[in-house]
């Protein structure tokens, strides 16, 4: 798991909180049920109107992904993997990588291998497995895109609850003592769909965008590295080449 999201969900709520005590602000004031009932649970179900059935389908894998993705392994782990393979492959033929690829615990990498040694043309097997990258990306973005509108609704229902609250400090002003206290309710709704949206929605809906760039990053990476062992390139070849398509600095870092 990569704790970075839940990292920054801590971060940036003792920001707030530090920042209300040094104001002289109670943070217990945050908690303020109606308004957070209102906030979440309203900003979910508009977000919910905008998607299809079979879309509410995959909603808690849309949350894990944003809240706890699967940790991405560095390239040049993958790349050993392939020049491995490809020595192999090189030495004693494609066939001969049949008893590794069982072993291989990445699904992806497996299914492109095994296409190849099963024979598979090079161009359908690139064509097959660049289309998986492109569907995987595309349902990413549904998922992002869902984390975003949450993030874009949120503001505009707290206000609508700090209008709420608002009219019922209206409907009260025969009671002077009371005012106070109620026009600070109404704010706390407004103050909750501001932060769920900056805090919460939105950098989840950054967090499966990151993670889907790098994921298919990889994806593309091992598509390369398949088709150079399958093609009996020379692994010093295959490295060289799959090391620049990664970043320079992940390569310097294996180096040192």
């Amino acid at each position: 798991m990569d704790p970075s999201t839940l990292i920054g969900f801590v971060i940036s709520l003792v920001a707030l909180l530090a920042f209300m005590v040094m104001e002289g602000a109670d943070p217990s004031s945050l908690i303020f049920l109606p308004a957070i009932i209102l906030v979440i649970v309203a900003t979910f179900g508009a977000a919910m109107s905008g998607q299809t059935m079979s879309d509410l389908s995959k909603m808690g894998g849309w949350f894990k992904l944003a809240v706890m993705p699967a940790k991405v392994p560095p390239a040049t782990e993958q790349i050993q993997t392939l020049v491995t393979l490809a020595e192999k492959a090189r030495k004693e033929g494609l066939l001969a990588l049949e008893a590794q690829v069982k072993a291989i615990e990445d699904p992806f990498l497996k299914r492109g291998l095994q296409m190849g040694i099963d024979g598979t043309d090079p161009e359908e097997l690139r064509a097959v497995l660049e289309s998986e990258i492109a569907a995987k990306k595309a349902e990413d973005k549904v998922a992002a895109k869902f984390m975003n509108t949450m993030g874009g609704y949120a503001p505009t229902i707290g206000i609508v609850g700090c209008i709420v609250g608002l009219m019922n400090v209206m409907g009260n002003l025969s009671n002077p003592e009371a005012l106070g206290p109620m026009i600070a309710a109404a704010f706390v709704a407004t103050l909750w769909g501001v932060m769920a949206a900056n805090f919460w929605f939105l950098p989840m809906g950054a967090k499966i965008l990151r993670v889907s760039e790098l994921q298919a990053a990889q994806m593309e990476l091992l598509v390369e590295g398949i088709s150079e062992i399958q093609a009996g390139t020379s692994p010093r070849a295959v490295r060289l080449k799959l090391n620049s398509l990664i970043p320079p600095s992940e390569v310097a870092k294996e180096a040192a």
